[in-house]
């Protein structure tokens, strides 16, 4: 079955029914509104494993700032893999304001190996009934979170899948993406 124009654009608000256009096995991973860390343990009865990409100071494309209501000077980038026995399953990219990181949350968010879903889903912590914006995208070669999975797996297909979501910290935003790798699917399977 070919699948022409699944997304009018590159990301879509989830409750807009855009996510009926993604192929069915990725919509529960695209729509889903708890710890995507928690999800995929669940699915394969095991822990997952965080390798760290890269943790550091960087400025922001213009992609990623509409979705902060003030203009960002400085923040911080986290790249991670979240892996099963090694093998790569998801590929996150968040995005922490200064300001986000420091005060109170940044002891928070000294991170090393832990997944950050373990932060913003902590049983501590309260939460907002309100769910935060969510947003999926078909990524292809000319995305720029394609280019930086392509740039770990040489021999990644087009086009990916994948959630962009706003979650607030004691107040504070946090941008993350989570690009679905096709591993997923062959893990959660068995």
């Amino acid at each position: 079955m070919i699948h022409r124009n699944r997304l009018r654009s590159a990301w879509n608000r989830v409750g807009s029914g855009e996510i009926h256009r993604a192929p069915r096995e990725w919509q529960p991973w695209l729509s889903d509104t708890g710890s995507l860390t928690q999800k995929i343990e669940k699915a394969i009865g095991q822990k997952l494993e965080v390798q760290v990409l890269r943790d550091c100071p960087q400025s922001l494309n213009s992609d990623e700032s509409r979705y902060f209501h003030f203009k960002i000077r400085r923040c911080r980038v986290r790249e991670v893999l979240l892996c099963a026995n090694g093998t790569p399953l998801v590929m996150a990219h968040s995005v922490i304001p200064t300001l986000t990181s420091s005060g109170s949350n940044h002891g928070v968010l000294r991170l090393g190996t832990k997944p950050l879903g373990a932060v913003l889903f902590a049983k501590t912590r309260k939460h907002s009934k309100a769910k935060p914006p969510r947003d999926i995208a078909r990524l292809d070669k000319s995305s720029e979170l394609w280019k930086k999975c392509s740039k770990h797996f040489s021999d990644l297909n087009s086009p990916l899948w994948a959630r962009r979501t706003l979650y607030r910290l004691k107040g504070h935003p946090i941008l993350v993406n989570e690009i679905f790798l096709p591993a997923l699917l062959d893990a959660v399977k068995f």
